[in-house]
């Protein structure tokens, strides 16, 4: 309804007026059980393949007065459920830059599942994914920079939180292909590398290691060329198939492994690539439980690919609110299979909505995780508040005496001086001024941020 002019939308309310108008007269009647259109004689004399149609194939179209309503219904596609389910892990949860990578117990940060399934004729079928932090310990702490140094921990022992990961998820999803979706250059490189290092170090069959540098790959707006990275993948995916059962409970098949994603949130990237395996394997079970015939395409079937984009884009912006406290970036190619100017703008703002929030607000959002999860438990006993964190001078005074001076230089601007000289020389001292106060603030940037007070032990490395 949302699409239609005026015009149509009053042209569609006389329609309906005249559709009740037919409706609302007495006589019109209808049976599921029996067929109202045949004499019973008739009925009498007819072929077992008659008996076997459905009762709009085999009424007396004569009497069927709601027959070319029917038949438009009839001719409507095959109908299936699609569900898609993200399960978000409870262990190192928290928020964007207070928890990065794993513990020692191998819980990796933002760790969630998600599950597409299909219900046809009784059929099930089911596609797993997961996404999880690099899972070495490394940390992002806010400093007021707009994209924090990611810190590399250099003593501890990255093997044995790793390999507790990956035995963790071996265990309960078999094979694991890592797709990891980090720059190969600037602040992200080293992490990359490492990630490298350690899935060669641990040696495990079970554990294959894909990098893609998605910002390189989709510069200048070339999304199409994620298909470079499905047209790689397209082999070990189809081995690792998905979960099958018919309708009376027997297991077709068995999904040998799970696509593992992640880029440094684990959120936009991830979200993105994951949307596009889940729509080739889609593609296959249809294919496979006759919903689509052979050559039909997914991306054919407008009206569900409307509701397929949707949903995972929704479910980016589930995960990305929880985490980073928005909504995800990179949602009008999911949503519309194309990036646009508009798309952009949105990611702008949304960006700067992050920035606020994780360096003013996410100290608070973290110790609301952990009270409610348990990490921090309130002691009746304890004498000294958590919460009651005594701030350091340049709190309160760095702020002041900038905005002064900023204030001081604009006042010196709309208030000319006797000379120009005068004025320059007011500017430049409260611009230095200013400047100065904030490349100071900058500096000591970790003393003005929203830090956690709950508990300081591993989610600050």
């Amino acid at each position: 309804m949302l699409h239609l002019t005026d015009i149509q939308l009053q042209d569609n309310k006389t329609f309906l007026a005249m559709l009740n108008h037919v409706l609302s007269v007495d006589g019109f009647y209808f049976s599921t059980t029996y067929d109202l259109t045949h004499t019973l004689q008739r009925l009498s004399n007819t072929s077992p393949d008659f008996q076997e149609m459905s009762l709009l194939e085999r009424a007396d179209q004569r009497f069927v007065w709601n027959g070319h309503l029917l038949r438009e219904l009839s001719a409507q596609p095959e109908y299936f459920d699609w569900i898609l389910i993200s399960r978000r892990s409870c262990f190192r949860a928290g928020v964007r830059y207070y928890v990065r990578g794993i513990d020692s117990e191998g819980h990796a940060a933002n760790f969630v599942e998600t599950e597409q399934i299909v219900h046809y004729n009784g059929s099930k079928a089911s596609f797993v994914q997961t996404r999880g932090s690099i899972p070495v310990f490394w940390s992002q702490r806010p400093n007021l920079k707009y994209k924090p140094l990611p810190q590399i921990n250099k003593v501890a022992n990255h093997m044995d939180g790793f390999q507790r990961h990956f035995d963790s998820q071996v265990i309960i999803y078999g094979k694991q292909v890592i797709i990891n979706l980090v720059n190969q250059k600037g602040s992200e490189k080293p992490l990359e590398q490492k990630f490298a290092t350690m899935v060669s170090s641990l040696g495990s069959g079970m554990i294959r290691y894909i990098a893609f540098d998605f910002h390189k790959e989709c510069r200048n707006m070339r999304w199409d060329r994620l298909s470079i990275l499905l047209d790689q993948v397209a082999e070990m995916q189809d081995e690792l198939g998905y979960f099958l059962v018919d309708s009376v409970g027997k297991v077709m098949t068995n999904q040998d492994g799970v696509f593992r994603s992640n880029c440094m949130d684990c959120l936009d990237r991830t979200n993105v690539i994951q949307s596009l395996l889940a729509r080739r394997s889609l593609q296959a079970q249809l294919q496979r439980l006759g919903v689509l015939h052979v050559g039909q395409k997914l991306e054919e079937q407008d009206e569900f690919e409307k509701i397929y984009k949707n949903a995972w884009a929704d479910n980016a912006n589930a995960c990305a609110k929880q985490y980073a406290g928005t909504g995800a970036l990179k949602t009008d190619f999911t949503r519309t299979g194309k990036r646009t100017q508009l798309g952009l703008m949105m990611d702008g703002w949304n960006s700067l909505i992050r920035y606020y929030k994780n360096n003013f607000s996410d100290g608070f959002r973290q110790d609301s995780i952990d009270l409610f999860l348990g990490n921090y438990s309130v002691d009746e006993l304890e004498s000294h508040s958590p919460l009651s964190v005594p701030r350091d001078w340049k709190f309160l005074a760095l702020p002041i005496i900038m905005v002064v001076a900023f204030s001081m230089c604009i006042i010196c601007l709309l208030m000319a001086g006797d000379t120009w000289t005068e004025t320059l020389a007011y500017v430049l001292f409260w611009g230095v001024a200013s400047i100065g106060t904030f490349f100071i603030i900058l500096y000591n940037g970790k003393d003005f941020v929203d830090a956690p007070r709950l508990v300081q032990k591993e989610k600050i490395d």
